[in-house]
């Protein structure tokens, strides 16, 4: 009877235990709108996911689903993370307009240069003082700009304002479409994966992106004309967001909190903003291979966008003051934050 009883009791304590670790086990879902070949997955999203897992002794398992594989358009992904259909999501914070008024600020021309690495950490330097109120919704895991736009046509580089006067061209978002504008052209709003499509048929005339998404999108078969300042200056960036659903966050034990934690910090936008710097290297290589030049602007042709694309933060800035925000000095403490991390 002894021997029975005991062997209750460790039966008992097992089923306990094994109960304990199966509460304790998290599966965290990960979606996101582009391929499962785009740096986003292959650069950032499986890495951080390999990382939390070991780290958490394989009681935190990631699945991701590209491709909006979960349903839903990518403008609703930022609301899926607050609404838990997915625990987190990396998604472009221009797809909803009007959601980060602030944040938009690094999207500006001549704001973000040519560094992400400098910009992801301004940001991030930023975000609890100037841009809490826009994420009080979610848990940022990062948000991070990619090395940002040039103007891929499908005829001949853009070398002046005037060679974008009459021309549609695939903006990313808000303040890129008053780019667009500023220089003479004709905005079209859309997600990155349709631009193969509207460039076959001509819907647009050229494409507001980075040269990382080249590659994936076979922009180098479809356009001509890639160009950028003689010191990879662009005509302004998108800026991403890496969120998690809040509740989901705040219901993890201290311990699982604190492996997430320590994999989104300044470490993680350091690490992002080199995978995209490298990243735009394949693009660049994808034209050079095809005898295609990257057009490189001289100072003076520079210039001439500058002075055209100018009225973008004025117009900016008084957008901002409609909705109460001091824009003049979002604008400074950003180009601030940028040039103390270039540095």
């Amino acid at each position: 009877m002894r021997i029975f009883v005991r062997l209750a009791v460790a039966a008992t304590a097992m089923l306990v235990s094994a109960s304990a670790m199966a509460a304790d086990q998290v599966k965290l879902t990960v979606h996101h709108f582009l391929n499962q070949m785009a740096p986003a997955q292959t650069r950032l999203i499986e890495p951080w996911a390999k990382r939390v897992e070991e780290e958490s002794g394989g009681r935190i398992s990631v699945e991701i689903y590209p491709s909006m594989s979960l349903g839903g358009k990518p403008n609703q992904l930022f609301q899926q993370a607050e609404d838990g259909i997915a625990d987190i999501v990396w998604t472009v914070a221009g797809y909803t307009p009007g959601r980060f008024p602030k944040l938009e600020v690094f999207e500006l021309p001549f704001v973000h240069l040519n560094d992400p690495v400098a910009t992801n950490l301004a940001i991030r330097d930023m975000l609890a003082s100037d841009f809490a109120d826009e994420f009080k919704t979610v848990k940022p895991l990062l948000v991070h700009v990619h090395a940002g736009q040039t103007l891929n046509m499908v005829d001949a580089p853009v070398r002046s304002p005037a060679d974008v006067q009459g021309r549609k061209i695939r903006i990313p978002g808000r303040v890129g479409g008053w780019v667009v504008e500023a220089l003479g052209g004709s905005p079209i709003g859309m997600p990155v994966p349709d631009v193969p499509a509207a460039i076959s048929k001509r819907v647009i005339d050229g494409v507001m992106v980075p040269f990382e998404v080249v590659p994936s999108l076979k922009l180098d078969q479809l356009t001509r004309g890639p160009g950028e300042g003689a010191n990879g200056e662009r005509f302004g960036t998108a800026v991403f967001i890496f969120a998690m659903n809040k509740a989901k966050y705040d219901g993890l034990p201290e311990d699982l909190k604190a492996v997430i934690d320590r994999n989104s910090g300044a470490d993680f936008a350091r690490e992002i903003g080199k995978a995209w710097l490298e990243a735009e290297e394949v693009g660049r290589k994808a034209y050079t291979d095809r005898g295609i030049d990257i057009a490189k602007l001289t100072p003076d042709e520079l210039a001439a966008f500058r002075t055209a694309l100018a009225p973008v933060e004025t117009r900016w800035i008084e957008d901002a003051a409609t909705k109460g925000i001091d824009g003049t000095a979002l604008v400074a403490r950003a180009r601030e934050r940028v040039a103390a991390h270039a540095e």
